[in-house]
């Protein structure tokens, strides 16, 4: 399943939402992409979100949207 994951760049500061970002990850499950984020990166999770097929395949229409890979 791909999840959309909104976070910040840093744990430093307190977040807004003007530079709230969004990565997405393939993964068997929420917990699973969560800890993959947080073993991978330095970012600050806001928000995890599980994308229906309707939702990715919008999502996909996005010339920026990429899978990350850890």
């Amino acid at each position: 399943m791909v999840f959309k994951i909104f976070y910040q760049e840093t744990k430093i500061r307190n977040p807004k939402r003007e530079t709230t970002h969004s990565m997405y990850l393939d993964s068997d499950s929420e917990s699973e992409a969560r800890v993959l984020v947080e073993t991978n990166t330095t970012h600050n999770i806001e928000f995890i979100e599980a994308l229906s097929p309707a939702a990715l395949e919008y999502e996909q229409q996005d010339p920026a949207f990429k899978l990350t890979k850890f």
